[in-house]
């Protein structure tokens, strides 16, 4: 019968109770289930009384629960609202709060968020994926977090240094405070109430010792409920809520108030610290030690036990040869790539072979074949491509490359190489050479991209980039020995391969000890100088023989271009202008370079760029903007020069793509400063284009020589407070102002100072010899602009007044005028007797420039105008292809016959803008009359 209706036997309500746990009786009771209902007046006028900490902590937790779900969903928008109504309702407690204290689940929850949030903000990828709205609230939040933490500093710290002993105390003080709330609730229900107490079972037995392992899965289960449970009561309430919802159900009170048995059960249990579970496990931890003792029982990790002993190579008794030792190094490496392959073990037993055949003697052949395997198996420890090496991974793989390069110099009979088949391998000692399968080029190639991903990966800025840095030299060393080894026995394309590879290590690098000796300065002390003299040869002569080399023996493209490339980078590099730019203008690179692959591309790059940073330094200021222009108008010169990757939208560029780049990258210590090549580059368009602008100020076709210097001085004019300038574009901003006024002392003041010293020009090896370079050419262009903005002005000057101001020689001014006059960018004469420049009053007014512009405007006018007329009168075709009555044929260009007027052999040129209704025609004139110095324009309407 079932356990819903009231009527039955004591033993079928037993039955029911069994069948349904929540539900346990008292023995020997029954009730009738008319007398403990009670009506809908008496549950309406139920009534709970709470104290205001009640209330307010139970807000609070209420609040802490929705957070934490926001978080485990990363739901950042949700997180940032519902701390906000978390820092109110806490406002609102304040009074509460300075009685009782900051409640621990409060300090808590500070502690985890910030925490939580600081690790979001380091994840980058997950950060991208997040959508705008999440992003911006956990910007938003993680500022917020860390300026409300600041008031409970120390109870943050507190409760980091010790989060079990704060959960403690904070269940302690629930278990207490839950313990007077229901003594309070005892007294308020009266003497005849029915209580939860009346429904509970006896409190069982304690467990026996074989039980306690039985119930740890509850245990942890009931551990995982503490944890989710972050407030006092909160399942009380919960339970009460669940009540009132089932209003009108024809439920009996008692499985209403057996819910709260099972919740005082909890309670009960929860207010067991959790101390005395770890007590309970390290007494059992204690008890099972002498267990493990008698070899009875045995602890293990992850349920499989650990294999402490290596197995053995070969069975007790057998006879160590070639063929032996083979045929195990083949059962191990059958084993390479396989699912659940222990790669490290795989590793060791390979060691061990090696030690085992060099404890037998069998020869230098079977030790190279084993080395070739361990090497590999190095470089196969990492499956993934975009991971790089352990740094004892990285050691062990120099230390065996470096022996077997000490095998193969050391025997002169070991014939290794691709092309020899594992059948035809003599690996025994014998009178013939050993022969091995095998490529150490390969090996050191595959070395040399492990050492450029490890620095890849490296943070820059710490300790370790430094420490991983100084292996180069141990890379650059075996490369010099697997050269010298080459050299004697490899094939024409491996020895261009390899010097390719020197030649990457090398390029980059400024020879600072060949640049002391091309200055002629000696080194401080005796040993240096003697250091000076053992060295070998300088980096010039290195780099000419290896590149020469491939030129004239190389087949592949590719090598040969990366070897002209790192070629003129070095030319470049130490300020050997003209080779650099002979070398890639007899390249032709720039013809086809597109077709090349990326790394390609951007070693290009680079070498454009030290291009024309090496042409400013030599004052060849407009091929330094000319070689600069591509990059820097891109705007991606950070991402162009393989040195970082811009932030693109995932539609660009997808995650697999994005991996691919990184790849690319050039490592940082390798790297072209940016904030410099965008000053070189500002300056030397600001040497033209000053200039330039005065020169055709009033012209409306004048073209922009560098767009980006433009948009620079936009932004300067668009500030609304003009204050001293602190970044590089500011200073090259204002220094350009400055020199559009001629003022060439304030411009060097900007250019040259302190701040862009230490910013830009003393990373220059020749500080000094560019910064003079540098004053001529500001002291040289502000003359031009000088006589370019007020020669006007002057009827005539004096060449030694320009020299005073601008404190130039006279030969220079002279010679600055003079190709001025000659290139009639200037219209004025010399008078050698006087020195003195006499100026041709020939340049237009600003009225006469108003005029030729409004003229050229007239003339657009005109053409559109003729074009609707003939579309009106029928005539179509086009502007070249109209009827003879019309003109304008293709082959007689702009002639028109002699009723149109418009003869482009005549000295003037006419427009006419026809109105059909009055028959009106305004004529613009343009005269052009020829004097001495240069043409005179007079420009005037005429209505016919």
């Amino acid at each position: 019968m079932s356990r819903f209706f009231a009527t039955g036997s004591d033993s079928e309500s037993e039955e029911s109770s069994s069948a349904d746990e929540i539900t346990p009786k008292a023995t020997g009771t029954t009730f009738n289930k008319q007398a403990l209902l009670l009506s809908d007046d008496e549950e309406d006028t139920k009534r709970v009384v709470r104290s205001a900490k009640d209330k307010r902590f139970e807000e609070l937790t209420n609040l802490i629960k929705t957070i934490r779900n926001a978080m485990k969903i990363r739901d950042m928008s949700k997180c940032l609202e519902e701390f906000e109504q978390l820092c109110r309702a806490f406002l609102k407690s304040k009074a509460i709060v300075d009685k009782e204290g900051v409640p621990q689940f409060y300090i808590r929850l500070l502690a985890d968020l910030e925490d939580y949030l600081n690790q979001l903000w380091e994840d980058k990828e997950g950060k991208k994926k997040m959508n705008k709205n999440n992003a911006k609230a956990l910007s938003t939040l993680r500022q917020k977090i860390r300026k409300y933490n600041r008031d409970f500093e120390t109870d943050i710290a507190s409760y980091k240094e010790n989060p079990e002993q704060s959960a403690d105390e904070e269940e302690e003080k629930e278990g207490a405070e839950s313990g007077s709330s229901s003594e309070s609730d005892d007294e308020a229900a009266g003497e005849g109430s029915i209580t939860a107490k009346s429904f509970m079972k006896k409190k069982p037995e304690p467990a026996t010792e074989a039980s306690r392992f039985l119930k740890t899965a509850e245990d942890e289960s009931e551990s995982d409920d503490e944890d989710d449970d972050e407030d006092w009561g909160s399942d009380s309430m919960d339970s009460g809520s669940e009540s009132e919802d089932n209003e009108g159900n024809t439920a009996s009170l008692a499985v209403a108030f057996l819910k709260k048995t099972q919740d005082a059960d909890r309670q009960t249990s929860s207010r067991r610290p959790k101390k005395t579970k770890q007590k309970d496990r390290a007494e059992e931890e204690a008890e099972e030690e002498p267990e493990g003792e008698d070899g009875e029982w045995r602890e293990v990790k992850g349920g499989v036990p650990m294999v402490k002993e290596k197995p053995k190579m070969f069975a007790k008794g057998t006879e160590i040869n070639t063929a032996v030792v083979v045929k195990k190094l083949n059962e191990i490496l059958q084993a390479r790539g396989k699912k659940g392959t222990d790669r490290a073990a795989q590793i060791e037993l390979l060691h061990a072979l090696a030690a085992i055949a060099e404890e037998n003697n069998l020869g230098e052949g079977i030790m190279v074949k084993i080395k070739f395997n361990i090497i590999a198996s190095l470089y196969d420890y990492n499956p993934n491509l975009a991971a790089f090496m352990k740094p004892e991974m990285w050691k062990k793989c120099l230390d065996c490359i470096d022996e077997l390069l000490d095998i193969l110099f050391d025997n002169n009979n070991i014939f290794i190489g691709e092309n020899i088949a594992e059948d035809s391998e003599s690996l025994g000692i014998s009178d013939q050479p050993f022969r091995v399968r095998g490529c150490i080029l390969t090996l050191v190639e595959r070395m040399d991209e492990e050492f450029t991903k490890i620095m890849q990966n490296t943070d820059p800025h710490s300790q370790e980039y430094v420490d991983n840095l100084k292996d180069e030299g141990r890379v650059c060393g075996i490369i010099d020995r697997l050269l010298r080894y080459l050299e004697g026995k490899g094939s024409t394309e491996e020895i261009c391969r390899v010097y390719l590879r020197r030649i990457m290590h090398t390029y980059y690098k400024f020879d600072y000890k060949a640049h002391r000796r091309m200055l002629g300065l000696q080194g401080e002390s005796k040993s240096e100088q003697d250091q000076e003299e053992s060295e070998g040869e300088d980096s010039a002569i290195i780099m000419d023989r290896l590149c020469k080399f491939i030129y004239a023996k190389d087949r592949t493209d590719r090598i040969r271009t990366c070897a002209i490339l790192c070629h003129i980078y070095h030319h470049a590099l130490h300020s050997r202008w003209y080779q650099a730019r002979d070398l890639m203008l007899m390249s032709h690179l720039q013809d086809n370079i597109q077709h090349a692959d990326p790394p390609v591309q951007i070693l290009y790059n680079r070498t454009m760029v030290q291009l024309g940073i090496c042409a400013f330094r030599q004052g060849m200021i407009k091929d330094a903007h000319n070689a600069l222009l591509d990059i820097q108008s891109s705007g991606r010169a950070k991402e162009l020069l393989g040195q970082g990757l811009l932030m693109r939208n995932m539609q660009e560029r997808n995650a697999e793509q994005e991996k691919i780049e990184k790849r690319r990258q050039v490592p940082f210590h390798m790297h072209i400063n940016l904030e410099l090549l965008e000053c070189v580059y500002l300056v030397s368009a600001m040497l033209l284009e000053i200039p330039y602008m005065a020169a055709h100020e009033f012209d409306a076709r004048r073209r922009m020589i560098s767009k980006q210097f433009h948009h620079q001085l936009r932004v300067g004019e668009r500030q609304p407070l003009l204050g001293p300038p602190e970044s590089m574009r500011e200073h090259v901003v204002a220094a350009s102002k400055a020199m559009k006024m001629g003022d060439w002392r304030t411009c060097h003041s900007f250019i040259i100072n302190e701040k862009m010293n230490s910013k830009v020009w003393d990373l220059f090896p020749e500080a000094q010899r560019v910064r003079e370079m540098l004053v001529r050419k500001i002291q040289e262009e502000s003359l031009r602009t000088y006589l370019f903005t007020y020669s006007s002005v002057y009827d005539s000057i004096s060449m030694e007044t320009l020299s005073e101001m601008f404190e130039l020689e006279l030969p220079t001014v002279h010679s600055i005028i003079s190709k001025m006059i000659i290139n009639e960018e200037l219209m004025a004469s010399l008078d050698q007797p006087t020195q003195t420049v006499v100026m041709h009053r020939t340049e237009p007014t600003s009225l006469q420039n108003m005029a030729l512009q409004l003229a050229e405007k007239l003339g657009g006018l005109v053409e559109n105008n003729e074009r609707v007329f003939d579309l009106k009168q029928g005539v179509y075709g086009g502007y070249f292809n109209r009827d003879q009555k019309g003109g304008y044929q293709q082959k007689q260009g702009y002639q028109r016959d002699q009723k149109s007027g418009y003869q482009q052999k005549q000295n003037y040129q006419r427009g006419g803008l026809q109105v059909p209704d009055s028959g009106l025609l305004l004529r613009i004139v343009k005269h052009s009359r020829t004097v001495t110095g240069g043409p005179a324009f007079s420009p005037r309407l005429e209505l016919i």
